[in-house]
């Protein structure tokens, strides 16, 4: 958290509000969050302007005008939050930030971070392909040519493992975390459990058809504000109220009104119902 859905957004909102703006100085208030020299980094960022925002997977691209880009992964907790010139700023704005970008024309960009696991970094953008092959990231799922045969060809590779893990594993599939794992299984019918191997093609089918109609659900609705999601406006995505099983443990479902249960699967929480997603 935040995935696919809440970082696309926020990167369309960013696209809007910053690309074209110059830098003119950047705060940092933990250092750590910058994975090289904060002297290197500021030289390299400051006076550039944002030529383009895009994402891989879960990673937020800024495309700089002087060759490089800057990589910023939000992991569990990090919000991106744009404040116009003169705008009234929020409490969620300068609650665990870390790093401010000034921009030339008096607007802000605020990267706060509760639990400090996010980064920033910075790439040559000629080299960025070089590097997200050694993420060794799997396929956008939103994109079109990710087909049924690839999705089917990708799973014949892991068919020992549990299909929850690999879902969420971004090796596998770009983007899709314990959310929207959560809510295609459900879709799905199928217990997280269940082995690759164990799959039936309408199952199979069944999956694939979820990730390609939850996950532009969620993103139409600005993604899932389940804890410290945030969008670029500092406001609160809207899908929380369509979700399913995800943190509802000990509910009732809303298909067949059987208890919601929870249980760990290599350190991740799982969230199913035992009569709808059978093992």
């Amino acid at each position: 958290m935040p995935e696919l859905p809440e970082v696309e957004t926020i990167r369309n909102q960013l696209e809007k509000l910053i690309v074209g703006k110059e830098i003119l100085k950047v705060d940092v208030g933990l250092p750590k969050m910058v994975k090289l020299p904060l002297d290197k980094f500021r030289k390299i960022v400051i006076g550039s302007k944002i030529k383009k925002v895009s994402r891989r997977a879960k990673i937020l691209i800024f495309e700089l005008s002087n060759g490089w880009s800057e990589l910023v992964h939000l992991k569990m907790s990090g919000r991106l939050i744009f404040r116009g010139r003169g705008a009234k700023l929020q409490i969620q704005d300068t609650k665990w930030n870390h790093l401010i970008y000034y921009f030339k024309d008096a607007s802000r960009l605020f990267h706060n971070d509760l639990r400090q696991f996010g980064y920033v970094r910075l790439v040559k953008t000629d080299e960025l392909d070089a590097f997200f092959k050694k993420e060794k990231l799997g396929p956008e799922p939103l994109k079109k040519d990710f087909t049924l045969d690839e999705f089917s060809a990708i799973l014949k590779r892991k068919p020992k493992e549990k299909i929850k893990q690999f879902l969420i594993d971004q090796r596998n599939i770009s983007g899709i975390g314990n959310i929207y794992s959560d809510e295609i299984l459900f879709f799905a019918g199928v217990h997280p459990l269940r082995r690759v191997a164990e799959l039936k093609s309408i199952e199979i089918k069944k999956i694939f058809d979820g990730i390609k109609k939850i996950l532009p659900k969620a993103l139409k609705l600005r993604g899932t504000s389940d804890n410290d999601y945030l969008d670029a406006l500092g406001k609160k995505g809207e899908y929380a109220m369509r979700l399913k099983v995800y943190g509802r443990e000990g509910k009732k479902c809303k298909k067949c009104r059987g208890i919601i249960h929870r249980l760990k699967i290599g350190g991740r929480s799982a969230h199913f119902c035992l009569k709808c997603q059978k093992i």
